[in-house]
């Protein structure tokens, strides 16, 4: 036979007491519900809950919005990262456009000069570009993209937006060698603008320096003086410009002065060049001798 402990209660005086408990509870739950709803009683103590718990409430959010923070910042990061790289590229592009834009202007700008400086002369101009440029010092030739299926012809002359370059040596169907005015074998005849002296113009082999070899020492020439084409030999247009003089040495021994001219056309930088057409003027000379002329003949005598 089981006995109970002294002071123990059996199963339904312990339920009882249990169902009694919870009655109590639920209605001190229920009456400070009332209290608190009616006269607002247990603000307070909400209040130092609410403060007691912040800090427990922080520490369980504080690794949610650390992790929020991280992805966020990363997240920016790549964005920014990427947001830069774009922009780089951009920036690439568009400074490559603007190197794209630069040349065209540049080239627009020769190729007016160019158009602009057609001798009065021409009756037809083609412009052309330089394909290969061959600037030794035996021999100063360019290639253009110009030849006889263009109508480009041997000996024709050539010229840029500053002055003449040389002559068609050499001429192909689709393109064409010119000699230039700096070539060892190449001399163009010039008059001096100042006073009108002829002579001629040979290269030097270097582009940048012509000579004048057949000045004597009294010639009429000085530093300084523009040489232009004078229209002799048929092949360049009376009145182009050439070169002007660098130097000038008078040298009491020798018979011809040593002088030195420096070319106007950009030889060695030039990337279009312009083919020109011009009428060569023809002179008739009559060399029939009129009656008014003629010598009479001192055997035939007059009538008496």
């Amino acid at each position: 036979m089981r006995v109970s402990a002294p002071g123990a209660l059996s199963g339904p005086a312990r339920g009882g007491a249990v169902g009694l408990k919870a009655a109590v509870l639920v209605l001190a739950a229920v009456g400070l519900m009332v209290s608190d709803q009616r006269q607002n009683h247990l603000a307070w103590v909400r209040n130092v809950i609410v403060t007691a718990a912040w800090p427990l409430r922080w520490l369980v959010h504080s690794p949610v919005v650390a992790g929020e923070w991280l992805g966020a910042t990363f997240a920016t990061r790549e964005r920014l990262l990427e947001d830069n790289r774009r922009l780089h590229d951009r920036q690439a592009l568009l400074e490559l456009r603007l190197l794209r834009f630069e040349a065209l202007e540049a080239e627009n700008q020769r190729l007016r000069a160019i158009s602009q400086a057609v001798p009065t002369e021409a009756t037809r101009s083609l412009m052309a570009e330089v394909l290969r440029v061959d600037l030794g010092p035996f021999r100063q030739r360019v290639i253009i993209n110009q030849g006889s299926r263009h109508g480009v012809f041997l000996g024709q002359a050539v010229v840029d937006a500053n002055g003449i370059i040389g002559q068609v040596r050499r001429v192909g169907s689709m393109s064409a060698e010119i000699i230039l005015l700096s070539d060892p074998e190449h001399s163009i005849p010039v008059q001096v603008n100042r006073n009108g002296l002829r002579t001629l113009v040979a290269g030097t082999g270097q582009p940048d320096l012509l000579a004048l070899p057949y000045l004597s020492r009294n010639a009429d020439i000085r530093v300084g003086d523009l040489l232009l084409s004078s229209g002799l030999g048929g092949v360049f247009p009376a009145g182009t410009p050439v070169a002007r003089v660098s130097e000038v040495r008078r040298d009491p021994t020798a018979p011809l002065a040593i002088i030195r001219a420096t070319p106007l056309a950009a030889l060695d930088r030039d990337r279009e060049v312009l083919l020109i057409w011009f009428a060569t003027p023809t002179v008739d000379i009559d060399t029939s001798v009129t009656p008014d002329s003629a010598p009479q003949n001192p055997a035939a005598g007059t009538k008496r």
